[in-house]
């Protein structure tokens, strides 16, 4: 592979690999680059990154790589956060929404054990616009958050106390799909005629 093939290979791992960021092991396995020539590259994006025409950076942490937005440009992210035309939410969102609503307190974990698939960003998303909020941890190791519903969730959604919701039927824990889809399906009922504020 040519010099740029490789640079945007490496951009396009860092964009999966998203908040976690991507070791720089892994990136020598995917690549099949020594640790020399890996470095060379990455210190050419770093520094093709750090013009001021480019909204991203690469920073390193603790041996890995990833992809942040640049500092200077907070006050624009808060804004778009806060932002009337942001109110809608992904399906990757309600669903999250749902499965914490339903279970809550549960740790992200828990929430992807459910889901099938990383909630990172949803629950990012959720806790930006004020629908969850940290409630506790997980005893032992790593104290992983607790998330759960916020007075703002009730309000948005015409709801007076968590009771409200719809009520599930009885699922086998087995069928972790069916369960989503259950959750899904329930929760959409009940919003159906609603959009938030």
């Amino acid at each position: 592979m040519k010099s740029h093939e490789i640079k945007a290979v490496i951009e396009g791992l860092l964009f999966v690999s998203g908040e976690e960021g991507i070791d720089e092991k892994q990136l020598m396995e995917v690549l099949e680059l020594d640790r020399k020539t890996l470095k060379f590259y990455l210190a050419e994006m770093k520094e093709m990154y750090q013009s001021e025409q480019r909204g991203i950076q690469l920073v390193e942490l603790a041996g890995g790589y990833q992809l942040t937005t640049k500092k200077e440009h907070a006050e624009f992210f808060k804004r778009l956060v806060q932002s009337p035309t942001s109110t809608t939410l992904s399906q990757a969102a309600l669903e999250s929404l749902a499965i914490i609503a339903y279970k809550q307190p549960l740790s992200r974990m828990e929430i992807e054990d459910i889901r099938g698939v990383k909630s990172e960003r949803p629950i990012r998303t959720l806790s930006a616009k004020g629908l969850i909020k940290e409630v506790g941890r997980v005893e032992g190791t790593g104290r992983a958050i607790l998330y759960g519903t916020t007075k703002q969730f009730l309000e948005q959604f015409g709801l007076r106390t968590i009771e409200e919701l719809p009520p599930l039927t009885d699922q086998s824990e087995e069928d972790v799909e069916g369960e989503v889809d259950l959750f899904f399906e329930k929760f959409q009922e009940q919003l159906a005629s609603q959009e938030l504020k």
